[in-house]
């Protein structure tokens, strides 16, 4: 796809996307009972680290406008994430961005970072309100029709029930994949929201200071080293990189 994603006529996905592509991902109606029980049931028989698989990461980004300079750092750091998991295994990165009114996109599988960067490369911030619910949504559908082993949000605010956000987490933890909550600055509300859904999955939270480059690369080091490797390549980082073991350290 060429220039910046456009929004889909239609609310949903009607095919797969590609790599280089971002299509806009449907609202998501409440579970019913027959729903959750056929979750569990197949939460019970799906192993998200297949023998021999490459690892998957649901990478998740706040592009709303207060966004704007961590966007422009994240896009030059994860590079990163890929020459760390190549260093262990392999990694396919899904970019999943909300922004603006209403709007949420996801990517196809990305499987180098030129191809990530170009697509982030493509979009700008634009003013919103936050749509973690989507993002929750996103990784646990990809999660139980193709296997995801970890899934990184960058954010900096919660606009949204915690209680319905902590749900979604919580079938996320029945998945076994885990959620890094990255958090730019100090807001207390998002705060208490990105430790419960960390806790929930099982994942981890840490904080990065806004315009810390250094900071934030080693956060996205450390998620894709556990995507990659698991939790065995993260314990091995952590012996000398602070950012692994800050998650290492939180990770039931």
């Amino acid at each position: 796809m060429s220039g910046e994603p456009t929004k889909s006529k239609s609310a949903s996905m009607t095919s797969p996307q590609k790599a280089g592509e971002a299509g806009s991902l449907p609202d998501k109606k409440s579970s019913t009972s027959e729903d959750i029980a056929a979750f569990v049931a197949k939460a019970r028989a799906t192993s998200p680290h297949a023998a021999g698989g490459r690892g998957r990461l649901v990478f998740a980004l706040d592009a709303t406008m207060s966004r704007q300079p961590t966007w422009d750092m994240a896009c030059a750091l994860q590079a990163d994430m890929f020459r760390e998991a190549a260093s262990i295994g392999s990694l396919d990165i899904r970019l999943v961005y909300y922004r603006g009114l209403n709007e949420c996109r996801a990517s196809g599988w990305i499987s180098d970072s030129a191809a990530l960067a170009k697509l982030m490369g493509k979009i700008d911030c634009r003013g919103g309100n936050t749509q973690i619910g989507k993002v929750l949504s996103e990784a646990r559908r990809e999660a139980v029709a193709s296997g995801v082993r970890a899934v990184v949000f960058v954010g900096d605010a919660m606009e949204e029930n915690v209680d319905d956000l902590c749900v979604k987490a919580g079938e996320l933890g029945l998945l076994k994949v885990p959620v890094f909550m990255f958090q730019e600055g100090h807001d207390p509300v998002a705060e208490q929201a990105f430790r419960e859904i960390a806790r929930l999955t099982g994942g981890a939270w840490s904080r990065f200071d806004p315009g810390a480059a250094a900071q934030l690369r080693e956060l996205l080091r450390a998620a894709a080293a556990y995507a990659a490797g698991g939790r065995e390549a993260l314990l091995l980082m952590s012996r000398n990189d602070s950012g692994a073991a800050r998650l290492l350290g939180q990770m039931k």
